[in-house]
């Protein structure tokens, strides 16, 4: 039987894993734990819509990015084209986003934020930085950034490789 290590509440089977393993499984298994966490708290904020779509997000890649196809903004998320464009209609049926032609393609129009999914965009966008700034307090920066850098290799090493991590026999 393997051993058991509980580590804030999760179990995890030791077996043959080196510490290495054990500390990622730590660390996959504490990301799972938190993403839940800031989604119910995106959805208090109004940055996460009740289905769990990132209104927030999505309106960030037009504001930031400009306008874009359904196709491109799926391509920069690790979501299908259908995912994207089931949350474009809906924005755009409530008036935050609109489908404007593009010149570059007849077919695949070009999605923006109206005014009122900019004034929606920069109200969760305060109320997100006034968050952020209240959970960052007691957090040195360097810590932050020590995390942010685990995070965005761990990131590269998933889409450098989908599919192909699987583990060694």
């Amino acid at each position: 039987m393997a051993n058991v290590n509980r580590q804030r509440g999760h179990i995890m089977a030791a077996g043959r894993r080196s510490a290495r393993g054990q500390a990622m499984t730590a660390l996959i298994l504490e990301i799972t734990r938190v993403f839940f966490l800031l989604r119910a708290a995106g959805r208090e904020i109004g940055a996460v819509g009740q289905g769990g779509a990132g209104t927030w997000g999505f309106l960030r890649s037009l504001k930031i990015d400009g306008p874009q196809t359904v196709p491109n903004l799926a391509r920069s998320r690790p979501v299908t084209r259908q995912y994207i464009q089931t949350m474009a209609d809906e924005l755009a049926a409530e008036g935050l986003i609109e489908f404007i032609d593009n010149p570059k393609h007849r077919r695949s129009r070009l999605m923006r934020l109206t005014k009122k999914g900019e004034k929606l965009y920069d109200s969760i966008d305060a109320r997100v930085a006034a968050v952020a700034e209240a959970m960052g307090r007691d957090f040195d920066p360097r810590e932050i950034e020590t995390a942010l850098d685990v995070l965005r290799r761990l990131d590269e090493r998933l889409v450098a490789a989908p599919g192909s991590l699987g583990a060694s026999r």
